[in-house]
Protein backbone atom coordinates (compact mmCIF):
# COMPACT_ATOMS: atom_id res chain seq x y z
CA UNK A 1 0.00 0.00 0.00
CA UNK A 2 2.88 2.42 1.17
CA UNK A 3 4.97 1.54 -2.25
CA UNK A 4 1.40 2.69 -4.11
CA UNK A 5 1.01 5.62 -2.65
CA UNK A 6 4.61 6.96 -3.15
CA UNK A 7 3.97 5.87 -6.92
CA UNK A 8 1.03 7.85 -7.00
CA UNK A 9 2.79 10.65 -5.75
CA UNK A 10 5.94 10.85 -7.74
CA UNK A 11 3.78 10.87 -10.74
CA UNK A 12 1.96 14.00 -9.84
CA UNK A 13 4.83 15.49 -9.12
CA UNK A 14 6.65 15.02 -12.32
CA UNK A 15 3.07 16.07 -14.70
CA UNK A 16 1.90 18.80 -12.00
CA UNK A 17 4.51 21.68 -13.48
CA UNK A 18 3.62 20.80 -16.74
CA UNK A 19 0.32 20.62 -16.30
CA UNK A 20 0.38 24.13 -14.81
CA UNK A 21 2.41 25.52 -17.40
CA UNK A 22 0.00 24.15 -20.05
CA UNK A 23 -2.65 26.51 -20.39
CA UNK A 24 -0.12 29.99 -20.73
CA UNK A 25 1.54 27.81 -23.63
CA UNK A 26 -1.51 27.15 -25.29
CA UNK A 27 -3.45 30.61 -24.44
CA UNK A 28 -1.11 32.67 -22.76
CA UNK A 29 -1.09 36.54 -24.09
CA UNK A 30 2.49 37.57 -24.88
CA UNK A 31 3.49 33.90 -25.92
CA UNK A 32 2.91 34.28 -29.39
CA UNK A 33 2.53 37.14 -31.79
CA UNK A 34 -0.12 39.29 -30.78
CA UNK A 35 -2.04 39.59 -34.12
CA UNK A 36 -3.03 35.83 -33.70
CA UNK A 37 -5.58 36.64 -30.86
CA UNK A 38 -6.38 40.68 -31.55
CA UNK A 39 -7.30 42.74 -35.00
CA UNK A 40 -8.73 46.09 -36.12
CA UNK A 41 -9.71 46.48 -39.48
CA UNK A 42 -9.37 49.98 -40.87
CA UNK A 43 -13.35 49.43 -41.81
CA UNK A 44 -13.50 48.83 -37.87
CA UNK A 45 -11.67 51.55 -37.04
CA UNK A 46 -13.26 54.25 -38.98
CA UNK A 47 -16.75 53.26 -37.19
CA UNK A 48 -15.08 53.51 -34.01
CA UNK A 49 -13.68 57.12 -34.82
CA UNK A 50 -16.47 58.80 -36.34
CA UNK A 51 -17.48 61.02 -34.17
CA UNK A 52 -13.90 62.81 -34.90
CA UNK A 53 -15.20 63.09 -38.61
CA UNK A 54 -12.19 61.53 -40.11
CA UNK A 55 -10.76 59.18 -42.71
CA UNK A 56 -8.40 56.02 -41.48
CA UNK A 57 -6.41 54.72 -43.95
CA UNK A 58 -4.40 52.25 -42.41
CA UNK A 59 -3.93 50.27 -39.29
CA UNK A 60 -0.89 48.92 -37.61
CA UNK A 61 0.76 47.32 -34.06
CA UNK A 62 1.86 50.11 -32.42
CA UNK A 63 5.61 49.97 -31.16
CA UNK A 64 4.44 49.62 -27.62
CA UNK A 65 2.43 46.25 -27.16
CA UNK A 66 -1.22 46.19 -26.29
CA UNK A 67 -2.01 49.32 -29.24
CA UNK A 68 -3.16 49.90 -32.70
CA UNK A 69 -1.32 52.70 -34.11
CA UNK A 70 -3.97 54.48 -36.60
CA UNK A 71 -3.21 56.47 -39.53
CA UNK A 72 -5.61 59.18 -40.19
CA UNK A 73 -6.42 61.83 -42.74
CA UNK A 74 -8.26 64.99 -41.93
CA UNK A 75 -8.93 68.20 -43.91
CA UNK A 76 -6.20 67.28 -46.36
CA UNK A 77 -3.46 66.43 -43.53
CA UNK A 78 -2.94 63.31 -41.93
CA UNK A 79 -1.96 61.98 -38.06
CA UNK A 80 -1.54 59.21 -35.26
CA UNK A 81 -3.86 58.12 -32.61
CA UNK A 82 -3.55 54.71 -31.10
CA UNK A 83 -6.64 52.47 -29.76
CA UNK A 84 -5.71 50.03 -27.24
CA UNK A 85 -6.56 46.20 -27.67
CA UNK A 86 -9.87 46.18 -26.09
CA UNK A 87 -11.51 49.10 -28.29
CA UNK A 88 -12.41 50.71 -25.77
CA UNK A 89 -9.71 53.63 -25.26
CA UNK A 90 -8.49 56.01 -27.55
CA UNK A 91 -5.19 57.87 -26.75
CA UNK A 92 -3.33 61.12 -28.73
CA UNK A 93 0.56 61.55 -28.70
CA UNK A 94 3.41 59.83 -29.55
CA UNK A 95 5.55 56.69 -28.46
CA UNK A 96 8.67 57.20 -26.83
CA UNK A 97 11.98 54.91 -26.64
CA UNK A 98 13.10 55.33 -22.84
CA UNK A 99 16.56 54.42 -24.18
CA UNK A 100 16.28 56.84 -27.34
CA UNK A 101 14.22 59.81 -25.69
CA UNK A 102 13.21 59.67 -29.75
CA UNK A 103 9.50 58.62 -31.07
CA UNK A 104 8.80 55.11 -32.60
CA UNK A 105 6.33 55.03 -35.30
CA UNK A 106 4.86 52.45 -37.14
CA UNK A 107 3.82 54.40 -40.07
CA UNK A 108 7.03 56.37 -40.26
CA UNK A 109 7.15 55.13 -44.16
CA UNK A 110 3.91 56.80 -44.90
CA UNK A 111 4.36 60.27 -42.64
CA UNK A 112 5.71 62.80 -45.46
CA UNK A 113 9.37 64.09 -44.11
CA UNK A 114 9.84 67.44 -42.38
CA UNK A 115 11.92 69.84 -44.43
CA UNK A 116 14.16 72.00 -42.16
CA UNK A 117 12.38 75.30 -42.00
CA UNK A 118 14.50 78.28 -42.02
CA UNK A 119 12.31 81.35 -42.92
CA UNK A 120 9.83 81.90 -45.30
CA UNK A 121 9.57 84.90 -48.13
CA UNK A 122 6.33 87.08 -46.11
CA UNK A 123 5.00 87.87 -48.86
CA UNK A 124 4.11 84.38 -49.51
CA UNK A 125 2.47 84.04 -46.49
CA UNK A 126 -1.34 83.41 -47.27
CA UNK A 127 -3.05 86.46 -45.09
CA UNK A 128 -6.23 86.02 -46.31
CA UNK A 129 -6.57 83.08 -44.26
CA UNK A 130 -5.10 84.98 -40.91
CA UNK A 131 -7.08 86.07 -38.08
CA UNK A 132 -5.48 89.27 -37.32
CA UNK A 133 -5.21 90.82 -33.93
CA UNK A 134 -3.72 94.49 -32.77
CA UNK A 135 -3.51 96.92 -35.84
CA UNK A 136 -4.22 95.37 -39.05
CA UNK A 137 -3.14 98.21 -40.97
CA UNK A 138 0.42 98.60 -39.09
CA UNK A 139 3.68 98.19 -41.33
CA UNK A 140 5.21 96.16 -38.80
CA UNK A 141 4.18 92.17 -38.44
CA UNK A 142 4.66 89.34 -36.91
CA UNK A 143 3.62 85.80 -38.25
CA UNK A 144 2.20 82.74 -35.23
CA UNK A 145 1.63 79.80 -36.94
CA UNK A 146 -0.35 78.07 -33.70
CA UNK A 147 -3.04 75.04 -32.77
CA UNK A 148 -5.72 76.14 -30.14
CA UNK A 149 -4.78 72.10 -28.49
CA UNK A 150 -1.33 73.18 -28.18
CA UNK A 151 -0.79 73.89 -24.28
CA UNK A 152 2.64 75.66 -25.26
CA UNK A 153 0.59 78.14 -27.82
CA UNK A 154 -2.14 78.07 -24.81
CA UNK A 155 0.63 79.43 -22.63
CA UNK A 156 1.69 81.79 -25.45
CA UNK A 157 -2.20 83.33 -26.52
CA UNK A 158 -2.18 85.67 -23.62
CA UNK A 159 0.85 86.67 -23.97
CA UNK A 160 0.13 87.86 -27.65
CA UNK A 161 -2.79 90.20 -26.00
CA UNK A 162 -0.48 91.49 -23.90
CA UNK A 163 1.97 92.27 -26.99
CA UNK A 164 -1.15 93.87 -28.88
CA UNK A 165 -1.57 96.32 -26.06
CA UNK A 166 2.20 97.00 -25.35
CA UNK A 167 2.73 97.45 -29.00
CA UNK A 168 -0.01 99.94 -30.93
CA UNK A 169 1.81 99.63 -34.15
CA UNK A 170 1.86 96.01 -34.32
CA UNK A 171 -0.02 93.45 -36.66
CA UNK A 172 -0.23 89.79 -35.22
CA UNK A 173 -1.51 87.44 -38.26
CA UNK A 174 -2.41 84.33 -36.62
CA UNK A 175 -2.14 81.53 -38.57
CA UNK A 176 -4.70 78.44 -37.44
CA UNK A 177 -2.25 75.92 -38.19
CA UNK A 178 -3.88 72.61 -35.97
CA UNK A 179 -1.42 70.02 -35.68
CA UNK A 180 -3.79 66.64 -36.14
CA UNK A 181 -1.14 64.07 -35.52
CA UNK A 182 -1.56 65.19 -31.92
CA UNK A 183 -4.93 67.38 -31.76
CA UNK A 184 -7.75 65.76 -34.14
CA UNK A 185 -10.08 68.13 -32.36
CA UNK A 186 -8.08 71.61 -33.28
CA UNK A 187 -9.37 71.30 -36.70
CA UNK A 188 -12.61 72.01 -36.36
CA UNK A 189 -12.01 75.01 -33.86
CA UNK A 190 -9.89 76.28 -36.38
CA UNK A 191 -12.67 76.52 -38.44
CA UNK A 192 -14.94 78.04 -36.37
CA UNK A 193 -12.73 80.75 -35.53
CA UNK A 194 -12.01 81.46 -38.95
CA UNK A 195 -15.67 81.17 -40.36
CA UNK A 196 -17.27 83.07 -37.33
CA UNK A 197 -14.16 85.72 -37.38
CA UNK A 198 -14.65 86.38 -33.72
CA UNK A 199 -12.31 87.26 -31.05
CA UNK A 200 -14.36 86.03 -28.43
CA UNK A 201 -14.16 82.49 -30.26
CA UNK A 202 -10.61 82.97 -30.75
CA UNK A 203 -9.78 83.32 -27.00
CA UNK A 204 -12.35 80.72 -26.11
CA UNK A 205 -10.82 78.09 -28.33
CA UNK A 206 -7.06 78.96 -26.64
CA UNK A 207 -8.44 78.31 -22.90
CA UNK A 208 -9.83 75.71 -24.41
CA UNK A 209 -13.85 76.28 -23.63
CA UNK A 210 -16.73 75.01 -25.91
CA UNK A 211 -17.06 76.70 -29.19
CA UNK A 212 -20.45 77.08 -31.22
CA UNK A 213 -21.21 73.99 -33.79
CA UNK A 214 -19.96 74.33 -37.24
CA UNK A 215 -22.19 74.62 -40.03
CA UNK A 216 -21.57 72.43 -43.16
CA UNK A 217 -18.27 73.30 -45.12
CA UNK A 218 -17.26 76.45 -43.10
CA UNK A 219 -13.65 77.85 -43.62
CA UNK A 220 -12.41 74.02 -44.59
CA UNK A 221 -10.80 75.65 -47.49
CA UNK A 222 -8.96 78.44 -45.22
CA UNK A 223 -7.61 76.05 -42.66
CA UNK A 224 -6.71 73.52 -45.28
CA UNK A 225 -5.25 76.28 -47.05
CA UNK A 226 -2.62 77.15 -43.89
CA UNK A 227 -2.00 73.66 -43.46
CA UNK A 228 -0.65 72.92 -46.80
CA UNK A 229 1.37 76.29 -46.63
CA UNK A 230 2.64 75.19 -43.33
CA UNK A 231 3.77 71.90 -44.71
CA UNK A 232 5.04 72.91 -47.66
CA UNK A 233 7.43 75.32 -45.83
CA UNK A 234 8.58 72.92 -43.20
CA UNK A 235 6.61 74.40 -40.22
CA UNK A 236 6.25 71.33 -37.91
CA UNK A 237 5.86 72.56 -35.04
CA UNK A 238 3.43 75.13 -32.99
CA UNK A 239 3.57 77.58 -31.96
CA UNK A 240 6.30 78.74 -34.57
CA UNK A 241 6.64 82.72 -34.58
CA UNK A 242 7.80 84.64 -37.41
CA UNK A 243 9.72 88.40 -37.43
CA UNK A 244 8.55 91.07 -40.09
CA UNK A 245 11.23 89.02 -42.00
CA UNK A 246 9.89 86.02 -42.12
CA UNK A 247 12.50 84.12 -39.82
CA UNK A 248 11.91 82.06 -37.18
CA UNK A 249 11.92 83.78 -33.09
CA UNK A 250 14.05 81.52 -30.95
CA UNK A 251 14.23 83.11 -27.69
CA UNK A 252 11.53 83.71 -24.55
CA UNK A 253 7.79 83.51 -25.46
CA UNK A 254 7.16 86.25 -23.18
CA UNK A 255 5.16 90.07 -23.95
CA UNK A 256 8.29 91.83 -22.90
CA UNK A 257 10.25 89.75 -24.87
CA UNK A 258 8.93 90.16 -27.78
CA UNK A 259 8.56 93.61 -27.60
CA UNK A 260 12.41 94.15 -26.79
CA UNK A 261 13.12 91.97 -30.11
CA UNK A 262 10.47 93.82 -32.33
CA UNK A 263 11.99 97.14 -31.13
CA UNK A 264 15.19 96.19 -32.99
Amino acid sequence: MSRLLLVVLAVLLLTTPVLAKMPAEKDGCGTQECSTCHSLSVEEANKLLSFAGITVKSVKPAPARGLYEVLFEKGGGIGLVFIDFAKKHLLEGQVLDLTTKQPVIAHEQELPRPKQFTGVDPKLIPLQHAFTIGNPKATKKIYVFTDPDCPYCRTLHPELAKLEKLMPDLAIHIMLYPLQQLHPQAYDKARVVLSTKSRKNLDQAFDGKELPKLKGDAAKAAVDAVIKFAQEQGINSTPTILLPDGKPYQGQRDAQALQAILKN
